[in-house]
C-alpha cells in the first residue's frame, strides 16, 4: 500500500486517466455521427455532413503501407465495385499525412478517399485514438443516410471486414 499522499494522488490520477483512455469509444449505434472536414490524398476537402442522404463507411486504420492496413485497404479495393453497387461511400482515415496517403493510394491503386487526420482530432472525436501514441485503432463506422451511426465495428479482421459490412448494409437497408 502506498503511504505517501502525494504518490497516492499521482497514482489515482494516472489510474483515472488511463482508465478513461482505455474505456475507448463513447459513441454508440444510433447516435449522431460527429461531423468533420478532412483532406484526402489529393488535397480535396471532404465534410461528412455533405454526404447526408447517403450511406457512408468511415474506417479508421493505424498506418499507411503496413501489413494489416494494406490488407484491409486492398480488400476494400477488391470489393469496391460491390460498395458502389450498394451505394456506399467509403472513407479511410489515419493520422498519416496527405503525402503518405497519396503514395499508399497510388501504390495499391485504391479507388476511394483516404483522409488525413494528422492532428488526430477526428480520431479522438470518434474515440479510436490509441492511448499514448498518435495512431488510430482499427475501427469502422457505418453511417446511415440520416447521419446516425448504424453499426460500429471494433478490432476488425481486415480480410473479412468488407464482406461483413456488405452483409450488414443489406440487412439494414431491408429493415
Amino acid at each position: 500500500m502506498i503511504q505517501n499522499p502525494v504518490f497516492s494522488i499521482l497514482f489515482l490520477t494516472l489510474g483515472i486517466g488511463l482508465g478513461m483512455a482505455l474505456a475507448g469509444n463513447s459513441l454508440q449505434e444510433g447516435s449522431k455521427a460527429p461531423d468533420f472536414t478532412l483532406a484526402d490524398q489529393n488535397g480535396v476537402q471532404h465534410t461528412l455532413s455533405d454526404y447526408l442522404g447517403q450511406w457512408v463507411l468511415v474506417y479508421f486504420y493505424p498506418k499507411d503501407d503496413t501489413p494489416g492496413c494494406t490488407k484491409e485497404a486492398c480488400t476494400f479495393r477488391d470489393r469496391y465495385e460491390d460498395f458502389k453497387t450498394a451505394e456506399l461511400k467509403v472513407f479511410g482515415i489515419s493520422t498519416d499525412g496527405i503525402d503518405s496517403h497519396k503514395e499508399f493510394a497510388e501504390k495499391f491503386r485504391l479507388p476511394f478517399s483516404l483522409l488525413a487526420d494528422s492532428s488526430a482530432d477526428v480520431t479522438k472525436l470518434y474515440g479510436v485514438k490509441q492511448p499514448l501514441i498518435n495512431i488510430a485503432k482499427r475501427h469502422s463506422f457505418l453511417i446511415g443516410p440520416e447521419g446516425n451511426i448504424r453499426k460500429i465495428y471494433e478490432d476488425v479482421t481486415p480480410a473479412d471486414h468488407p464482406e461483413e459490412i456488405l452483409q450488414d448494409l443489406k440487412a439494414l437497408k431491408n429493415k
